[in-house]
């Protein structure tokens, strides 16, 4: 499979992604743990089909140590036993926040409530930046097709 477009070939999308790149490392460097962002941003891009995020970000946890069950029960996570309250609330918040669409209210106080007994506000705003950057990026991705399967862990550090 071949991508509809090269992002690496564009001089507009070059100056773009760089700034997107960039948030990216931001979000990396912030007080939200790294085996919750790497969780989180595995199910928004399950959720939107990016195949290649879904490449990126369960190699990018195996790399840092993520157990294969782990990985393996994301999409399940709601019946899954091997997730810790406060990543399920943030696996929660990021099905709303990824399916805002589906859903005419957003999302729910409780949601937010129950990810706020978890995380304090900076560790909030960098789930809730977190999740918005993937959607970008799953939407960047899918529209394009771009081909998923020969991510090496490390590669946009």
């Amino acid at each position: 499979m071949d991508a509809r477009l090269n992002y690496f070939a564009s001089p507009t999308a070059g100056k773009i992604t760089k700034y997107i790149m960039s948030a990216g490392r931001a979000l990396k460097e912030s007080p939200l743990p790294a085996a919750t962002q790497e969780l989180v941003s595995l199910r928004v891009s399950q959720i939107n089909g990016c195949a290649v995020c879904i490449d990126m970000h369960t190699k990018e946890a195996a790399a840092a140590g993520e157990s294969p069950v782990r990985l393996n029960l994301v999409a399940g996570w709601r019946e899954a036993t091997v997730f810790t309250e406060a990543e399920r609330a943030a696996l929660e918040l990021a099905e709303q926040g990824t399916r805002i669409a589906d859903a005419a209210g957003g999302v729910g106080d409780e949601v937010w409530a129950r990810a706020a007994e978890h995380y304090d506000e900076e560790q909030l705003t960098t789930l809730v930046i977190l999740i918005s950057f993937m959607n970008t990026v799953n939407r960047l991705n899918v529209i394009t097709r771009q081909p998923a399967g020969d991510y090496e862990p490390g590669r946009f550090r």
